[in-house]
């Protein structure tokens, strides 16, 4: 395996790290003008995340793909088709801009609250709380694998009263890997069988970069959120 340039190595993180600035100013913003929000449709509130994206970015970010969903279509897995809808009061929602981020190779996602609802706004607490754990169990333990750091995820997932509904919770980013669905290989995911170490190079050589990716629900309620953020990388 080439072991790349140190200048190519840091071009390619700071990359990744400008990608996420992009989708995070993007996703700042549409919080900002407000345009998530009770009795607008979700094709609005995308149409008008990706009028956001093209100021902020230009064509940096485009791609297609949805970005925004809603009260129990939040509880979907990633992907699943569902109908355009209104977003209700007291909803939550989903603003998934990875499609924006396809030719970074990427992802990102947060999860909004529409209202007061405790439980809803613990689930954006526990989203975060589960991605602090894991970016520090990959700073302090050396080794660990994707399979342990996917049972950590799981395991404070369920002792916090959520379930997962996908079966890995990230994935190796800034390389040519598939999506989720498709012949990713387990070694590319923070998924079960995993036994690789995430720190680690890539096939290309470079040093291994990951996405969180974790989906929680209720499903006794009938929601869910969604966290996509660079793992590794601050």
């Amino acid at each position: 395996m080439t072991v790349p340039d140190r200048m190519d190595e840091r071009l390619r993180a700071l990359r990744l790290r400008e990608a996420e600035r992009m989708a995070e100013g993007v996703f700042t913003r549409a919080v900002k003008d407000g345009v998530i929000a009770p009795g607008r449709y979700e094709s609005e509130v995308d149409s008008d995340i990706r009028d956001i994206a093209r100021r902020v970015a230009g064509p940096l970010l485009g791609g297609e793909g949805r970005l925004v969903r809603s009260g129990p279509h939040t509880a979907l897995p990633t992907g699943q088709a569902a109908p355009d809808r209104l977003i209700a009061e007291n909803d939550v929602a989903v603003v998934d801009l990875s499609p924006l981020l396809a030719a970074h190779e990427t992802s990102f996602a947060q999860t909004v609250v529409l209202g007061d609802d405790p439980r809803r706004h613990r689930l954006v607490e526990d989203l975060r709380g589960l991605f602090t754990d894991g970016r520090e169990a990959l700073r302090s333990r050396e080794n660990i694998t994707g399979g342990q750091l996917h049972a950590q995820v799981l395991a404070l997932a369920a002792k916090a009263g959520w379930e997962l509904t996908t079966w890995h919770v990230g994935r190796l980013t800034g390389s040519a890997v598939g999506d989720a669905g498709d012949t990713t290989r387990e070694e590319e995911l923070i998924a079960p069988h995993n036994s690789t170490p995430l720190r680690r190079r890539d096939q290309a050589g470079f040093p291994a970069h990951w996405v969180m990716e974790i989906q929680l629900v209720d499903e006794h309620r009938g929601f869910g959120g969604t966290l996509k953020q660079l793992l590794d990388l601050v």
